[in-house]
């Protein structure tokens, strides 16, 4: 039995918690040694967070991190390009994911439902839903998988990504560093 059989097979909820089990398991392994020695989180540990964060499978509410790191002594460029970088990279996974993935599975995974209410918000706003989901914590992901599914132009999608985690984040900055 292949993988994407098994998926199709599996009720949503179990994918669900499947996808947090594995990204609380994930983070918890990252982030173990700040939490048990007190030490800082290093950018690279950073990185590798807020890639993850940015997958859709994995909930995890990466600005908290973000939040975080900008009150410890860091690099504020070097913690803002490698948020904008990582987040940009797993999106880009994410729309090759869509892309190649069946809807059946997809809809196993994220639900029908919640797939119409982003097809129809990509289809009516097209990059101004990327945009604006992308200025918000947690939503952005599934939008890109699904602009992945209707083979929305890549390019695009990363511009408009760019724009809006860019904004976000540097909004966070100004927030939160000043």
């Amino acid at each position: 039995m292949s993988f994407f059989s098994l998926l199709n097979r599996t009720p949503r909820w179990a994918t669900l918690i499947a996808g947090a089990v594995f990204g609380v398991a994930l983070l918890s392994l990252l982030l173990r040694n700040a939490m048990i020695t007190g030490e800082a989180t290093t950018l690279w540990t950073f990185a590798a967070v807020n890639f993850t964060g940015y997958l859709f499978f994995i909930i995890s509410p990466v600005e908290i991190l973000y939040v975080h790191m900008l009150g410890d002594d860091h690099n504020v460029t070097a913690l803002f390009g490698l948020a904008l970088g990582t987040a940009l990279l797993a999106q880009t996974a994410d729309y090759a994911i869509g892309r190649s993935f069946s809807d059946k599975v997809i809809d196993t995974v994220i639900g029908e439902k919640k797939y119409r209410r982003n097809l129809l918000r990509i289809e009516r706003w097209g990059g101004w839903a990327i945009f604006f989901f992308c200025l918000l914590p947690l939503s952005s992901p599934i939008v890109v998988l699904v602009a992945g599914m209707i083979r929305y132009p890549l390019l695009h999608v990363l511009l408009f990504s760019s724009i809006g985690l860019a904004l976000k984040y540097g909004a966070l900055i100004l927030f939160f560093r000043a």
